[in-house]
C-alpha cells in the first residue's frame, strides 16, 4: 500500500481506525497505568471495565473517535476523538491518550495530533479545535505546543492530586493558524 497525503486517516508511522475486536483486552492494560489514567482525565483514577471500554468508542452526531494504530506491526497504541462537537458553530473538543508507557515519548502523539487535526479541519470542516489539560502534564503541553495550539485560559486550582493543586489549562487551534503551519499540505490540495 503507498501512503500519500490525501489519505486522511493514515500518516507516516500511525493510522486512525475503527474499534476491533479484542482492542478491549489491549485497553485493559491501559488501565493499570496511573499515569495514563491521571493525563486522559481530570476525575478520580478508575480503571474502566471490561464492558465500559467495549461501549467507548462509537462515533455518534456530536463525536469523532479513531483508535490508533502503528502501520508496521497494527499494534494499538491509543486512541483520538473529537467530541462536544457543534456543527453549527464549526467548534469541538479534542481528547487523545498513548496507553502504555512504552509507546510515549516517541513521537507517536504529535503524529496523532497533526493526523487528527488535518481530519478535523479539512474533513469535518471544523474552524476550531479546542481542548484542555492539567498544568503538570508539561509533556502534553509540548505537544499541543508543537501542533498549533495556543493558551487560552486557564481553571486555577481545578485539579486535586496527592495532596496539591493544579491549574486546568484551556488551549485551541484555529483553521488558519493550523493552515499556516502547514503550508505544503495547503498547497497540494489547490
Amino acid at each position: 500500500m503507498t501512503l500519500t497525503t490525501d489519505n486522511l486517516f493514515y500518516s507516516k508511522r500511525l493510522k486512525m481506525t475503527p474499534p476491533r475486536e479484542g482492542d478491549v483486552q489491549t485497553m485493559l492494560l491501559w488501565n493499570e497505568d496511573p499515569e495514563y489514567l491521571r493525563n486522559v482525565d481530570t476525575d478520580i483514577a478508575i480503571p474502566y471495565s471490561e464492558k465500559q471500554l467495549e461501549d467507548e468508542g462509537e462515533t455518534k452526531n456530536k463525536e469523532v473517535y479513531f483508535r490508533l494504530r502503528t502501520h508496521e506491526e497494527d499494534t494499538l497504541i491509543g486512541f483520538v476523538v473529537i467530541h462536544s462537537i457543534e456543527w453549527n458553530n464549526r467548534c469541538g473538543q479534542l481528547a487523545i491518550g498513548i496507553g502504555l508507557a512504552e509507546h510515549r515519548n516517541k513521537g507517536y502523539g504529535t503524529e496523532a495530533l497533526h493526523l487528527i487535526l488535518r481530519y478535523a479541519f479539512r474533513e469535518m470542516n471544523l474552524d476550531r479545535v479546542g481542548l484542555d489539560v492539567i498544568s503538570y502534564n508539561a509533556k502534553g503541553i509540548r505537544a499541543y505546543e508543537k501542533a498549533g495550539f495556543q493558551l487560552e485560559g486557564r481553571a486555577r486550582s481545578a485539579v486535586y492530586r496527592d495532596g496539591r493543586r493544579y491549574d486546568r489549562l484551556m488551549m485551541g487551534i484555529l483553521k488558519p493558524e493550523w493552515e499556516a503551519l502547514n503550508p505544503i499540505q495547503m498547497e497540494e490540495e489547490q
